[in-house]
């Protein structure tokens, strides 16, 4: 399975008004903290993976879940091979991934509200020390990626906003420059 996704930065209140006219269904809000690592055997960083374990709280209720994510597959957008489960408790997921010799990297948190809109996921993000953004993304096999990406670029349109302004580095790397500034 591939997760196509397009982000572009942009002002929440503004997606959410357009969203709004649109019609589209709010579906939740979630507090994400990820905690992303560094592996013992390769660097994520030059093979274009990661690696992380994702502490999401909805009501009151967090739940934890692992990711893999490898390298993009296309130009276009931040197509990927995607492979996530959930775990029963978070905190001994990590100390597992520290016996592996996985270290910790840095932590991206977000607060996230969910839409559907024409078939496509569409979050508004806050991005601790990174900034607003959106996403819009879907999941489909490798016949499908093109075809998803075209119809992601046509929600940003409805949204108002510019498929070319969008952005392919993720919010972790998005953290990091801006840590390094």
């Amino acid at each position: 399975m591939y997760e196509v996704e397009v982000k572009v930065a942009a002002p929440a209140a503004a997606v959410v008004a357009r969203l709004d006219e649109l019609g589209a269904e709010q579906t939740g809000d979630v507090v994400q903290v990820d905690t992303y690592y560094d592996a013992p055997h390769r660097d994520f960083a030059e093979t274009d993976e990661a690696f992380r374990l994702r502490r999401e709280t909805r009501d009151g209720d967090t739940e934890a879940r692992i990711t893999y994510k490898g390298p993009l597959v296309e130009a276009a957008s931040k197509t990927r091979e995607e492979f996530e489960t959930g775990v029963d408790d978070g905190e001994t997921a990590d100390a597992i991934f520290g016996q592996l010799g996985f270290e910790p990297a840095a932590t991206v948190r977000k607060d996230r509200r969910f839409y559907r809109y024409d078939g496509y996921t569409v979050t508004v993000d806050d991005v601790e020390d990174v900034g607003e953004f959106v996403e819009v993304e879907t999941e489909t096999d490798a016949e499908g990626v093109d075809a998803a990406r075209e119809g992601a670029f046509d929600v940003l349109r409805d949204l108002g906003l510019d498929p070319d302004d969008q952005i392919r580095t993720s919010y972790l790397g998005l953290l990091l420059e801006n840590a390094g500034e």
